[in-house]
């Protein structure tokens, strides 16, 4: 399937994703490793966009959450589930998490995960905070590359050069770094030139870039390193969830060692320290040869008779010849040390020492025509032993990259399963059965309630226990009673259960459904326009004979209460008419609508407030009395106002409690 099909754009984006990224596999593989950042990089794909062909690519089923509401709450549990991650990548990764068709091999990943030890869980979890995606080193390198052909994929990072028929390599000498590709090269290349037969890989053409890259992730590669030793001692767990990433590691054994090569070599690094230290170093040569020989002359005497003096007044040139010949041997022998100190100086670069280094014998003086020719082979030799490494180590790490960036996906995609495994023991969770109908929780909680909630055992549809198991059920309480809290918690359990995670609760039971539809209160009386639409809604999502989950809250503040329960009781027969539609409704008209739907046995739930507590605040049971019409929060606020008022005001809500009791 083309791209574009894939991801459901058009041929001319589809064009541009694959342009920006350069092949449609890289395309692919960053679309499966949900780095939503970088596919945001091109333009004309916002965030948004990116995350939504992110989840198109994972398999996402994009229609199960029916309504903003039912997105909302998806949205609050994964922004809970990333917090357990290690790091942002993870973190990224989590927000393609969606409701999905096919869910075993997710369920079995989960299951292995959630098997392996707190410790270890809270190890990694610290360990692999500086986990992140390998990125791709920005910017243009000096190497020029000279190619028959035109190697268009490279000219994003370099000068690519296609040699006239009349052009030979003489002509490319203007450049420093060159990289030659054909025949035609010359047979002595010049230093930083680099000659192939052929076009072949990025390591042999761009050295440079293959460097960088290792370079520039080094976090993350000395984070596999230490995960690939983790692996090779065996104090990874044994752990079905370790397994692609074990897979992922083992063709990587060897990258500890060559990630040694990023960086400078040793050879070049001692070549470039002595080409520093050489000017230095000889000029100090210079002042201990003139010190030594000075030294040594401090004590010579020479012994001249009249006759020579004589001749010494008569012949200058005869008298300078003694002098040299006095003095000559000292000065010979200071100026071979200095050879000799230099010449071992040099020598680890593998750089010969010229014969002569002065230029006089006294004062000595050196020769800087000679000491520039050292640094000069100094610069060759650095050049050289800079560019066999580069070679050597774009050769050694090339072949590691793509394996480099799986071990990461992999270790990334484990983050995200040990991050559920670690929010499963915080809240307490288990994976879900399935069913054909309903759902069922037994001590369920709202985890998202930023208190510790109150667990709640309640069920409906055929996956309910028994007695439990009609598809539809009113749900009525006492305000602040927790009926929408329950509402929210048994989408929370449908969504994560489509999604193949964990539910807080002590067991669950949920049936497989196409479409979860939550319905959220209405923001007051809506104009005919707008109640028309509304109803129009209504009844398409209740007459869909497709498997879906209705949860409803306070449908009646659509419109005024006598038509509203006349207006739900119609919906809820047209409910239940559908074999596999399962709905809860939280009402305060449960009676009008039983009135209106000309039925009584509908299944009517409650959440009782059963009085007030001794600081008069109201004690509630959280969870819903089966076929019960709950008492109402208003009665007992005015019996808390009794208790609390005073005089006249006192009195006035006696009357009013009265009447409730009537």
């Amino acid at each position: 399937m083309t791209l574009a099909k894939t991801l459901g754009v058009g041929e001319r984006l589809a064009q541009k994703i694959t342009d920006h990224f350069g092949t449609e596999d890289r395309v692919r593989a960053t679309l499966r490793s949900g780095d939503v950042a970088r596919l945001a990089e091109v333009d004309g794909v916002s965030l948004k966009r990116a995350l939504s062909m992110a989840r198109q690519y994972a398999g996402a089923d994009g229609s199960f959450l029916a309504t903003k509401e039912a997105e909302r709450l998806h949205h609050e549990l994964i922004v809970h589930l990333q917090g357990f991650t290690a790091c942002a990548a993870s973190k990224e990764r989590m927000g393609l998490l969606m409701p999905a068709k096919e869910l075993e091999p997710r369920r079995s990943m989960i299951s292995a995960a959630m098997t392996l030890p707190s410790e270890w869980l809270n190890e990694q979890q610290q360990r692999w905070s500086k986990l992140g995606r390998l990125k791709e080193p920005k910017g243009r390198y000096e190497r020029v590359i000279v190619s028959p052909e035109p190697l268009d994929h490279l000219k994003r990072f370099c000068r690519v050069l296609v040699p006239s028929e009349h052009e030979t390599w003489k002509d490319y000498t203007v450049f420093n770094t060159i990289t030659w590709v054909g025949t035609g090269a010359p047979m002595s290349p010049p230093d930083g030139w680099l000659v192939t037969g052929n076009a072949s890989d990025e390591a042999t053409l761009l050295p440079e870039r293959v460097i960088d890259w290792f370079s520039h992730n080094a976090t993350v590669l000395n984070l596999v390193c230490e995960t690939v030793a983790s692996w090779k001692d065996g104090s990874l767990p044994a752990n079905d969830a370790l397994q692609p990433l074990m897979e992922a590691l083992q063709p990587l054994r060897e990258l500890p060692e060559a990630m040694a090569l990023v960086g400078e070599s040793n050879q070049a690094g001692l070549i470039a320290s002595i080409r520093d230290e050489l000017w230095t170093f000889v000029k100090t040569l210079e002042q201990e040869v003139n010190l030594e020989v000075e030294s040594a002359m401090n004590d010579a005497k020479m012994a001249l008779s009249g006759a020579e003096l004589l001749e010494a007044l008569a012949d200058g040139a005869a008298f300078q010849r003694k002098l040299r010949d006095a003095t000559g041997d000292v000065i010979a022998e200071a100026m071979q040390k200095a050879r000799e100190r230099l010449a071992a100086f040099i020598e680890p670069a593998k750089v010969k020492c010229p014969y002569d280094i002065f230029t006089s014998s006294w004062p000595a003086k050196l020769d800087r025509q000679a000491i520039d020719g050292v640094d000069a082979a100094l610069e060759s030799n650095l050049n050289t032993a800079t560019t066999d490494h580069l070679v050597q180590a774009a050769h050694q790490l090339g072949p590691l990259k793509l394996l480099c960036e799986a071990a990461v996906q992999q270790m990334i995609e484990l983050d995200q399963w040990c991050a559920i495994a670690r929010w499963s023991v915080h809240d307490g969770c288990v994976l879900p059965q399935f069913g054909e109908h309903g759902i069922a929780l037994v001590e369920g909680r709202h985890v998202l309630l930023g208190v510790t909630p109150d667990p709640v055992t309640y069920g409906l549809g055929h996956v309910a226990s028994q007695g439990d198991r009609q598809s539809l059920a009113l749900l009525t309480g006492a305000n602040s009673g927790g009926k929408t809290t329950l509402l929210e918690c048994l989408a929370h359990a449908c969504i994560l259960a489509h999604m193949g995670l964990p539910v807080p609760a002590h067991s669950a039971r949920v049936g497989r459904v196409d479409a979860l539809h939550i319905l959220a209160k209405a923001g007051g009386t809506q104009s005919a326009g707008a109640l028309e639409q509304t109803l129009v809604e209504l009844a398409d999502v209740v007459s869909d004979p497709a498997p879906k989950l209705i949860l409803a809250d306070e449908l009646e503040a659509i419109t005024e209460p006598g038509a509203g329960a006349r207006i739900i009781a119609g919906m809820l027969l047209a409910a239940e008419s559908q074999a596999q539609t399962t709905m809860m409704l939280v009402t305060h008209l449960a009676p009008s609508i039983i009135e209106a739907s000309g039925r009584d046995d509908l299944r009517v739930d409650g959440i009782e407030a059963r009085g007030l507590g001794e600081d008069l605040e109201l004690v509630v049971d959280r969870t819903p009395r089966r076929n019960h019409l709950a008492r109402s929060t208003p009665e007992l606020i005015v019996r808390r106002l009794v208790e609390k008022s005073t005089g006249q005001a006192k009195d006035l809500f006696k009357d009013i409690l009265g009447r409730f009791e009537t």
